[in-house]
């Protein structure tokens, strides 16, 4: 899907032009982030979403950290630099993929030995680099998962793992785009992704304008549709995977999909890439995000739940490993088990 872009670079202006997420489908519109704050609140209020998509932002934010700053030495810059990925790294706590990307850029910038106005320039050009990776990265990521995918498939996917969460092309969404654009038949069943609706909104646009046969469904209609054969396999994204474990984090909603895949024999598929993979955590190390009351409260503007109710909001679930099938990433199908010894062997 390159007709929209969710992530652009200004280069007359300079600045960072972001799809607002939060519009569509009903309407397409771009936010202009101008510096690292503007880039945090776009993060924080999901106006950009997807693990991916997420990590490619922050690099840019850091660049415009470094581009706007009037530091008069390397080592004030630098400082800038820090406090710049802090802001940025509270933003979401959950999703690896912008701790990876704030991770690189300032590894980057320590390791450059010039000006501020250098160190700035070369930041820029690693936001770029990292952006053109995604989309490479998910291209193949697309083309390995696609072979897993038999002709005429009813595949089941949650959230949103398409281009609008990445640099362009998808994870999930993009193993099923692969193998649409490969000719084989495919019928997708996008969960609706509550309270947000990332399914019903974005992975339904991205579907549609790709012309993919689907189905938008209830998040609680999916163990019965599987239960009549309905489902021949799912495939999700993936916001953190632990390596050393094999568990996988990932939009609220997945546990459940994965549960019942696992009840049904049908194959559970996880796409990511291994910029997602964290090497470090365990288990219990990791931060699932806890988003605003308001959002299970609320669809759009009017409140669905008596006023002084309580709700629970977790933005995400952990999936065992002995539910995944397989991991699907830019450097080959894994088992869940086999991660850590393939990226640290």
């Amino acid at each position: 899907m390159q007709a929209v872009e969710t992530i652009r670079w200004d280069e007359r202006r300079g600045e960072l032009v972001l799809l607002d997420q939060r519009f569509l489908p009903a309407r397409v519109k771009f936010l202009r982030c101008r510096d690292v704050d503007d880039v945090a609140v776009a993060i924080k209020d999901m106006a950009v979403r997807g693990a991916p998509a997420i990590g490619v932002t922050a690099a840019y934010g850091m660049a415009l950290a470094a581009l706007r700053s009037r530091a008069k030495t390397r080592e004030q810059l630098l400082t800038k630099l820090r406090q710049a990925a802090k802001t940025l790294g509270s933003t979401r706590p959950t999703a690896v993929n912008l701790f990876w990307a704030l991770d690189r850029m300032m590894k980057r910038a320590e390791n450059i030995d010039g000006s501020p106005a250098e160190i700035a320039k070369e930041l820029l050009n690693e936001a770029h680099k990292i952006h053109r990776e995604d989309v490479e990265m998910n291209k193949t990521i697309g083309r390995l998962g696609a072979d897993l995918i038999p002709d005429d498939a009813k595949i089941l996917t949650h959230c949103n793992a398409g281009a609008l969460a990445t640099a362009g092309y998808g994870t999930a969404l993009g193993v099923i785009r692969y193998a649409h654009e490969s000719g084989k038949k495919i019928l997708v069943y996008a969960s609706e992704t509550r309270p947000r609706l990332q399914g019903a909104k974005l992975t339904a646009f991205e579907l549609k304008t790709l012309k993919i046969p689907f189905y938008v469904v209830p998040d609680t209609a999916v163990a019965f549709l599987m239960s009549r054969g309905m489902i021949d396999c799912v495939v999700v994204g993936a916001d953190r995977i632990l390596a050393k474990t094999g568990h996988v984090i990932n939009k609220i909603g997945t546990l459940s999909a994965a549960v019942n895949a696992q009840h049904f024999n049908i194959p559970f598929y996880v796409a990511a890439p291994t910029s997602t993979i964290d090497l470090h955590k365990t288990v219990d190390e990791v931060v699932i995000e806890e988003r605003s009351e308001d959002e299970v409260h609320y669809v759009g503007r009017e409140r669905i739940t008596p006023p002084g109710t309580r709700a629970i909001n977790y933005a995400f679930d952990i999936t065992p490993p002995h539910l995944v099938t397989a991991v699907i990433t830019e450097k080959g199908v894994f088992k869940p088990n086999e991660l850590y010894k393939f990226l640290t062997g």
